[in-house]
């Protein structure tokens, strides 16, 4: 059983009494004795520690006052820490496993005598680095084709024609006789349009079979981007 000393019972020490012997302060009203037994269902008593039944069902070690400056400071200022403010460092408490009644008040306070905290201030914008927007790409959203070739006639066939699809590397080839245009045309209606959708980009080269007004009229009746790209650098 805990001492009842005011100098070193820790904050539960009455819960921890109660947990151990079953006998609860002689002196309580019966409102404290109400409200005593409406909380103290949360607590169990292992030696020599107590813990609580949280309310977001996780169970957290209950902290008596000599030791609750230290975890503030270590989540606030520490290796575990970022000088966040009072919520955010009362979290960090929390989420490693520790408790006591007055954590959110204490945590204020800690993050209110921060020495760094109150010289700093929040955080500015003016030695942020440049955000760039992220591009979102799904699947068959964004192909990439070229020509390989010329090979060894086979079957009359000198040349393939690659489509990639640049997020599941799904690769779609054809055989050709020939390098042109049409061939393109007839190999993004019938392998890619028909198949996977309309895309909403189409990487190629700057090659002829890709830069002409068949093509672009092609990809501006259904409303993809042609993007030229450089031969080693794609």
């Amino acid at each position: 059983m805990l001492s009842a000393s005011i100098d070193v019972a820790p904050w539960y020490a009455h819960i921890a009494n109660y947990l151990v012997t079953g006998e609860i302060p002689s002196e309580w009203s019966s409102q404290d004795k109400k409200n005593f037994f409406a909380k103290v269902h949360a607590y169990y008593w292992e030696e020599p520690f107590l813990f609580k039944y949280c309310a977001d069902q996780i169970i957290r070690k209950c902290v008596p006052e000599q030791e609750k400056h230290g975890i503030l400071s270590h989540c606030h200022e520490n290796a575990c820490g970022g000088h966040f403010a009072s919520q955010k460092t009362a979290m960090r408490v929390l989420q490693s496993g520790f408790w006591w009644p007055s954590l959110f008040k204490d945590a204020h306070e800690v993050s209110k005598g921060c020495d760094k905290c109150q010289r700093l201030g929040k955080l500015s914008k003016r030695n942020m680095m440049p955000l760039n927007p992220i591009l979102i790409v799904d699947l068959f959203y964004v192909w990439g084709i070229d020509f390989m070739g010329p090979f060894p006639m086979s079957f009359g066939h000198s040349f393939i024609l690659v489509g990639v699809d640049y997020v599941s590397k799904w690769v779609e080839a054809i055989p050709c006789r020939t390098n042109d245009h049409k061939v393109v045309l007839k190999f993004l209606k019938e392998n890619i349009f028909s198949r996977f959708g309309v895309p909403k980009a189409i990487i190629s080269d700057g090659g002829t079979h890709f830069c002409n007004k068949p093509f672009e009229a092609l990809l501006a009746k259904y409303g993809v981007k042609h993007k030229v790209a450089t031969p080693y650098h794609p």
